[in-house]
């Protein structure tokens, strides 16, 4: 898919699959199910983002977020995924892979959202674990970074189920609903997924 590809990094799979999710790139024929989705879940969504620009569901907005995150995957430094469910084929969610550092580094920090209909099944769940070992085998990290509010327990189990370690706290870490929000903060290093496979576990597949 060409515009998950970068000019100088690995070429990407125009889809990442799980068991129950997969997970490809944005396009512009995603509106529609993207902003009802949105629109759908923005009291569950808005307090743990970013304030809602007032066209934030437009479709030029939306036109905006697509021609960034191909920008970003072109450079290498960041990608972004929709999430869909495997039975149904219905969006569920977003994911992105930003930040993405090379050199010694090899990092990039996740972040997610998931639709309120589609809330405690399991998908996000799965769809970082598909990513996490997407971006360990495909992208050649070495690490994952993710950081959550106090108060977001469900965002908090997502992450400690895909074996993210807490590292530490950061004080007025992001602007989140126009507050500056306290976030802990979290890590997945390869060695980590591969110790936690080796161990028994489930096996990451991307």
């Amino acid at each position: 898919m060409a515009f998950l590809r970068s000019s100088s990094g690995p070429d990407i799979p125009e889809v990442v699959r799980g068991k129950n999710v997969w997970l490809r790139a944005p396009s512009m024929g995603d509106y529609a199910a993207w902003a009802e989705l949105r629109n759908r879940s923005r009291q569950h969504l808005t307090p743990w983002e970013p304030v809602w620009q007032r066209d934030d569901l437009s479709r030029g907005a939306f036109r905006r977020r697509v021609r960034y995150y191909q920008r970003e995957a072109r450079e290498g430094t960041g990608y972004s995924f929709l999430i869909f469910n495997e039975v149904e084929n219905c969006l569920v969610g977003g994911l992105t892979l930003s930040n993405l550092r090379r050199g010694v580094t090899q990092a990039a920090v996740l972040g997610y959202w998931l639709g309120q209909p589609h809330t405690k099944r399991g998908y996000m769940t799965e769809a970082v674990r598909v990513i996490s070992g997407f971006s360990f085998s495909d992208l050649h990290l070495h690490r994952l970074e993710a950081a959550t509010m106090p108060a977001n327990g469900a965002s908090m189990r997502v992450l400690e189920r895909n074996h993210f370690r807490r590292e530490g706290f950061a004080r007025q870490f992001l602007n989140i609903s126009g507050r500056w929000e306290d976030h802990i903060l979290y890590a997945l290093l390869a060695e980590d997924l591969y110790r936690s496979d080796s161990a028994g576990r489930e096996t990451v597949t991307a």
